[in-house]
């Protein structure tokens, strides 16, 4: 009998949250979410980022962002995985109400292995972030030499244009 060969993609996800849930700080939810993610059956966290507060994009008033970013590799089929990011949040209080609503944990996908999809639930790669200082900082530390899928621009060249962007190291 032949084996069936699982077949794995190189995963980075986007973590971020601006709200404590009850006397938990931000950052300390960020940090619960990698350990989450440690947990999720068929996803195995190969790096991960050092943690940057970023300004809210669009800016809104909003208290500051905490973010970071997770390379892993999963044999997940990408709804599969969302349905676990979006499970995880669930269970750190993120209540969904208005798009860009301050939040107790995001979860994002960011890229699956170069894959290019847009589906009503999941777009990939994500199409914004290579607008945000906080996903490709983060990104930055944990695969430097990333390409993005669509446009073709290295990493390097993205940071330039979000130079402006407040961001900075925390942890």
């Amino acid at each position: 009998m032949a084996e069936e060969k699982i077949h794995t993609r190189s995963v980075l996800i986007a973590i971020g949250a601006n709200l404590p849930l009850g006397e938990q700080p931000a950052l300390e939810s960020c940090e619960q979410a990698v350990q989450a993610l440690r947990r999720v059956p068929g996803l195995s966290v190969q790096a991960v980022s050092r943690w940057y507060e970023t300004a809210p994009m669009p800016p809104s008033g909003q208290p500051p962002y905490v973010n970071g970013v997770v390379l892993g590799v999963t044999s997940l089929p990408p709804l599969a995985l969302l349905d676990h990011l979006q499970s995880i949040e669930t269970q750190q209080g993120r209540v969904r109400s208005v798009p860009n609503a301050a939040r107790t944990l995001d979860l994002d996908i960011i890229d699956m292995d170069a894959l290019c999809q847009n589906t009503e639930r999941l777009v990939l790669p994500h199409p914004r972030a290579h607008e945000r200082a906080f996903v490709l900082c983060p990104l930055h530390d944990v695969l430097p030499d990333w390409v993005h899928p669509r446009t073709g621009q290295p990493l390097e060249q993205m940071l330039q244009v979000v130079k402006g962007q407040e961001i900075r190291v925390i942890g």
